[in-house]
């Protein structure tokens, strides 16, 4: 694949900030879109828009057939065995919101063990500190080696015959290490627990098998993928998601409703109460079609490639610290410039035209394993080139001359 034909399919990228051409490094917190995409938005309204699963007209039946065809594309990109396994979902935080609350908090007791890590973003954090103090269950982490990344020997230290969770990133949004998590499934299954995987980083750039990783749970955003904001997905075992109570309740996820007493439909839409989001799970639809043309192969590769020669010329910055492992990392760099407040860096980046991520990245323990109050991140995706790190690199330069520091 080559990036600089790629960039013709992202019509924002073809504008000017601050008076240079953009170059767009967020796309861990939410990437660009493709035209098809926004005409798939655009047909489903102008062609489609009806409500689902309710009216026997042309336009309802129309808008059924997107919404499930939708469905379809998601589980046939998972590697899911069947649609049933297929939950839509506001995105990733939805998602593990539900398995917390309908699967975890209805198996914990007080004496069982929840295990994450120090890396989880705060919607893979809180919903199992909530768990937590409601069941008595307690919440364990598996320890960070000094670059961020995880031991097995560790996660099997930590997970316990009294483990009844375990819930990890795949890809972390803050030091780009890639965990084990087919390993750590099967340590975890060993033991008897079940794991959720938070795939929000991973599923826009990696190719994902739910089968062969054997995870029982995987969430994922469409924003990140290319798809529109407010859309995502769980993924679930049958037999697992067969024998959860729905977490929200009302139109369309019922099957009998009686005065006192009320039954529900079967999977996947017991899970769905209320009006769904039909555009957002179409334009989903279009996002991963379009991924695939490309193939995901190819886009890790070329992500791999360029996070290698922007490490290689970012490491040549005087005073730049870069956090994470040197190899084997994901398409993201999070870093700090000698004692210039990374919201500062960020800043006069933006002032040359360079968006990138400043703060904490809603991974407040992590900063503080980090011993830091915040980092600057800069994240690729397939349409980012080289030209577009050297563009990153001469403004980190240009940061360093403005805050006073000789340029490195």
């Amino acid at each position: 694949m080559k990036a600089s034909e790629l960039r013709r399919h992202f019509p924002i990228l073809d504008q000017e900030i601050n008076g240079h051409p953009l170059v767009y490094l967020d796309s861990a917190a939410t990437s660009q879109k493709p035209v098809a995409v926004i005409e798939a938005l655009k047909h489903y309204y102008q062609w489609e828009n009806a409500n689902v699963h309710r009216g026997v007209h042309t336009l309802g039946s129309r808008a059924t057939d997107a919404y499930e065809g939708a469905r379809e594309t998601v589980a046939a990109f998972l590697n899911a065995r069947s649609t049933e396994e297929i939950i839509f979902t506001r995105g990733t935080t939805t998602a593990i919101n539900l398995v917390a609350q309908s699967y975890a908090q209805s198996v914990c007791r007080e004496g069982d063990e929840i295990v994450i890590t120090p890396l989880e973003h705060h919607s893979n954090l809180i919903p199992w500190q909530q768990v937590a103090k409601r069941t008595g269950a307690t919440l364990k982490y598996i320890p960070l080696q000094p670059d961020g990344s995880i031991r097995l020997e560790d996660v099997e230290a930590t997970i316990t015959e009294r483990t009844k969770m375990v819930a990890v990133v795949y890809v972390s949004n803050v030091m780009a290490v890639v965990n084990p998590v087919k390993q750590i499934a099967e340590i975890a299954h060993r033991h008897g627990a079940k794991i959720l995987v938070d795939g929000a980083q991973s599923t826009p750039h990696l190719k994902v098998d739910v089968q062969e990783l054997d995870c029982d749970f995987y969430a994922f955003s469409g924003h990140k993928m290319c798809g529109p904001t407010g859309i995502g997905a769980l993924y679930g075992k049958k037999e697992l998601l067969e024998n959860m109570e729905p977490i929200e309740f009302g139109g369309e996820m019922i099957d009998h409703v009686g005065l006192y007493e009320s039954t529900w439909k079967d999977l996947p839409w017991r899970f769905e109460g209320g009006t769904p989001i039909i555009a957002g799970a179409v334009g989903l639809g279009a996002a991963i079609r379009f991924l695939e043309e490309i193939g995901l192969d190819a886009i890790d590769r070329h992500e791999k490639e360029l996070t290698a020669y922007a490490m290689e010329r970012m490491s040549k910055i005087d005073d730049l610290v870069i956090y994470g492992p040197k190899e084997e990392r994901a398409g993201l760099i999070t870093f700090n410039l000698g004692d210039i407040h990374p919201h500062d860096v960020a800043t006069v980046l933006d002032a040359e035209g360079v968006a990138v991520r400043a703060g904490h990245h809603c991974c407040q323990p992590l900063m503080r394993w980090l011993n830091v109050s915040a980092t600057a991140r800069a994240s690729f995706y397939l349409y980012n080139t080289e030209e577009d790190v050297d563009r990153l690199v001469a403004a980190l330069l240009k940061t360093k001359e403005y805050f006073g520091y000789a340029a490195g």
